[in-house]
C-alpha cells in the first residue's frame, strides 16, 4: 500500500527526474487573480506563464496544489463527507510546460508514471481524448492502448477553458476500473457518472486562444497542465474506491471517533467524515492568513467551521472539538506543507475560539425554539 505522502513524493520526484523544477504550493489566497476565492487547481499559479506575461527562469515545473473548493462555481459543501470524493480542501498534483514540450512527451510521462512507478495494471486503465484530437488518439495507440480503450469525447468534458476567453484547448484524461462490483460505465456511455470509471488524471494541452467573437488562433507558445486527485489516486492504490478510506482520512476519522469516544464506522460515520474533511480545509485556511468574517473569504471559513462544529454536537459533543484534532492533521501534513506546523497555535487558538462562540450561538437558538415548539399545539404550524 502507498500511503498519501509516498504518493505525493513519487510524483515529485518523478518529474524532478525528467528536468522538472518542483515548486512549493502557492497560498489557498491566490496573489495574482482577484477573480478567483482560493486556489481551486494547480494552474492557478501559472496563470500569467501560460498567457506568455510572465517569464521564469524554469519552463518545466512539477507541483503539489493545495485547493479549496466551498464557494461559487466549484462548491461542494453541502455533498462533502455524504459521498465518496467530495472535498472542501484537496491537493491537485500536475506537471506543466511553459512551451517546452508538448503532447508527444506529456502522455508517455503519464503512461510510464501511472503504470511503472505507480504500478497500476493497464489492463484496468481507459483514456479518453477530444473528439478531433487525431495526434493524442495516435500517441495513446503508439503506447499500447487498445483503441477500444480509447474514447473520443465531444463534449467540454475533454475541451478546457479557462473562462469565456483567454487560452484553452483539448485535453486527454486517464479513467480507472474499479471493477463489476461497483455500479457505472466507461467515460461518454449513459452511466459515466457511477462509481465503476474514475478519472485520476487530466492532462490539458494547452494550444488555442479563444477571442470574444468566438475565434479560435494557435497560440505562440503551446504548454501543458495536467492535473491529478491525489485523494482518488491513493483510493485506487489502496484497493478502495473511498477518499474517506484512505489513510490519512482515516487517521483524522479515528482521531475525531477517539476524542468523541465514538465509533468510526457506526451511526455516526457521516459526522466523522464531514469533521475530517473539514478539519483540513479550515486548518489550511487558517494557516494562509484567512480568518473567520461574515463576508468574502472569512465567512467561507466560518461556515465550514460551523458546519463541522454541527456535526460534532449531533454526535453529541458538548465542548469545542476541532482544535483537539489539529496535532493529528499537522502529524499526517506538516512535513509536506511546513506552514501547517508553524501555524499550529494560531490554528487552534482560531477553532477553539469560533467554534466556543458557535455553541454559545447553537445553544441559545435551541433553547429559544424548544420554548416556541413547547406551546405550540400538536399538528400546528410553528409561525415563522
Amino acid at each position: 500500500m502507498k500511503t498519501l505522502n509516498e504518493i505525493r513524493s513519487t510524483f515529485l520526484n518523478y518529474f524532478e527526474k525528467q528536468g522538472h523544477t518542483v515548486v512549493p504550493s502557492s497560498p489557498l489566497v491566490p496573489r495574482n487573480d482577484p477573480t478567483l476565492m482560493f486556489a481551486n487547481s494547480g494552474m492557478v499559479q501559472f496563470k500569467n506563464c501560460f498567457t506568455g506575461v510572465e517569464k521564469r527562469d524554469y519552463v518545466r515545473a512539477t507541483t503539489a496544489q493545495k485547493c479549496v473548493r466551498a464557494g461559487g462555481k466549484h462548491n461542494d459543501l453541502d455533498n462533502v463527507g455524504y459521498t465518496a470524493r467530495h472535498h472542501t480542501f484537496f491537493e491537485m498534483l500536475g506537471n506543466f510546460s511553459f512551451g517546452d514540450y508538448f503532447k508527444s512527451e506529456a502522455i508517455p510521462f503519464a503512461w510510464e508514471l501511472v503504470t511503472k512507478h505507480f504500478d497500476i495494471s493497464p489492463e484496468r486503465l481507459y483514456t479518453t481524448v477530444y473528439h478531433t484530437d487525431d495526434e493524442a488518439f495516435e500517441l495513446w495507440k503508439k503506447i499500447g492502448v487498445p483503441e477500444s480503450r480509447i474514447i473520443r469525447i465531444a463534449t467540454s468534458d475533454n475541451f478546457w477553458q479557462m473562462g469565456p476567453t483567454g487560452p484553452c484547448g483539448p485535453c486527454t484524461e486517464i479513467f480507472f476500473d474499479h471493477g463489476e462490483k461497483f455500479w457505472g460505465g466507461p467515460p461518454g456511455s449513459p452511466e459515466e457518472d457511477g462509481d465503476r470509471f474514475i478519472e485520476i488524471w487530466n492532462v490539458v494541452f494547452m494550444q488555442n486562444e479563444q477571442f470574444e467573437d468566438g475565434s479560435m488562433r494557435a497560440l505562440d507558445m503551446q504548454s501543458i497542465d495536467t492535473g491529478m486527485g491525489i485523494e482518488r489516486v491513493a483510493a485506487l492504490l489502496q484497493g478502495t474506491n473511498d477518499n474517506y478510506a484512505t489513510d490519512l482520512m482515516r487517521s483524522l476519522i479515528e482521531a475525531s471517533a477517539n476524542a468523541t469516544s465514538s465509533d468510526p464506522d457506526g451511526p455516526g460515520k457521516t459526522h466523522h467524515r464531514v469533521i475530517a474533511d473539514h478539519l483540513r480545509s479550515t486548518s489550511f485556511l487558517i494557516a494562509d492568513g484567512v480568518m473567520p468574517s461574515n463576508d468574502g473569504r472569512g465567512y467561507v471559513l466560518r461556515r465550514i467551521l460551523r458546519r463541522a462544529a454541527r456535526h460534532a454536537h449531533l454526535l453529541g459533543v458538548q465542548d469545542p472539538l476541532m482544535h483537539r484534532l489539529v496535532p493529528e492533521l499537522v502529524r499526517q501534513m506538516g512535513e509536506a506543507y511546513p506552514e501547517l506546523r508553524e501555524a499550529q497555535p494560531l490554528i487552534e487558538e482560531t477553532l477553539k475560539l469560533e467554534e466556543t462562540r458557535f455553541r454559545q450561538t447553537l445553544d441559545r437558538g435551541l433553547k429559544l425554539l424548544d420554548e416556541e415548539l413547547t406551546g405550540l399545539p400538536e399538528g400546528a404550524e410553528l409561525p415563522g
